[in-house]
Formats: structure tokens, C-alpha cells, sequence
């Protein structure tokens, strides 16, 4: 049987994708293209996962955001990346939390869509 090997991407729409990629590119240094963002899995922080998960249709963890996903972004500094994304017009969405795995923060970006921030632990997450 052929198996899942990892997530080779995330795709959604945009009124503006030009605006939407420039935006993530200034104000969270994204290294986007035309295309988008490619980010190599060599270059991904020790500890690193990358999370494939259904949620329920009536959780409530994506608002305010009305869309069907959220997208969650390797950070190295979540309260400085808030910050920026604040900076730029960015809604920031709660309060930043701690756990054994992590911090993490949101912000709703200029499409509507909430974003988590993950910072690793300085350990790498293990």
C-alpha cells in the first residue's frame, strides 16, 4: 500500500496574492517568490514537526478567522514576530502561551486568516 510520506505544501486562495506574499515577506521575512514560499525541511530548527490535523467543524480555535484552516508558522522569536505583524496591521488574536513544546501566538492576517506562531523550545523540542 502506498503510504503518506509529509505535507508537500499548503494552498489557499487570495483576492491579492501578490499583495498577500509581499506582505508576508515584510513582515515576517518569509522567502517568498511568485510562486509562494519554499521551505526546506533541512533547514527547519531541531525539534521541528510538521502537524497534519482535522479539527472538528464547530471548533471554535480558528477564530475569529471564518476560513476552514489555519495556518501555524515556525518562528525564532514569537513576541518579536507579534510584534512586527502588528507593526504591519496585523489583528493579534490572545495571548501568548507557554508549554513544554513551545510558545505560541496568533494574529489574523490581511486576508482574514489566523495565523499560530510556534516558537521550539530552546532545547529543539526534545
Amino acid at each position: 500500500m502506498a503510504k503518506v510520506l509529509g505535507v508537500g505544501g499548503i494552498f489557499f486562495k487570495s483576492a491579492d496574492p501578490a499583495r498577500l506574499r509581499a506582505w508576508y515577506a515584510r513582515w515576517l521575512g518569509a522567502p517568498v517568490d511568485e510562486h509562494g514560499a519554499m521551505f526546506k525541511t533541512a533547514d527547519a530548527p531541531v525539534g521541528a514537526a510538521l502537524v497534519w490535523s482535522p479539527f472538528a467543524a464547530d471548533t471554535k480555535y480558528f477564530e475569529p478567522s471564518p476560513a476552514a484552516f489555519m495556518i501555524n508558522l515556525i518562528v525564532d522569536d514569537v513576541d518579536a514576530a507579534l510584534a512586527q505583524v502588528r507593526e504591519g496591521g496585523a489583528e493579534i488574536a490572545g495571548a501568548v502561551e507557554q508549554y513544554d513544546y513551545g510558545r505560541f501566538g496568533w494574529f489574523i492576517d490581511p486576508d482574514g486568516n489566523k495565523v499560530e506562531l510556534w516558537q521550539l523550545p530552546k532545547s529543539g523540542g526534545e
